[in-house]
């Protein structure tokens, strides 16, 4: 196994308003927003009438990591 760096992935993030965020993320052409829902919105105390519901941070690492 080599040390050397194969791959640096280069993402940026913007925070929208609250708890929404913009993702920049490679060979996609359009962001991706991240937020909350449901149960996570409701954790949180965050209203549905304030933010439109997205996906969490959460359900997308859970779906990297089952893929």
């Amino acid at each position: 196994m080599s040390d050397e760096v194969v791959y640096t992935s280069n993402v940026r993030i913007e925070r929208v308003k609250g708890p929404l965020r913009r993702a920049y993320v490679p060979q996609e052409d359009e962001p991706v927003f991240f937020g909350v829902h449901s149960e996570i919105a409701e954790h949180y105390n965050v209203s549905p009438d304030v933010h439109e519901p997205h996906a969490t941070t959460l359900d997308y690492v859970v779906a990297a990591a089952a893929g």
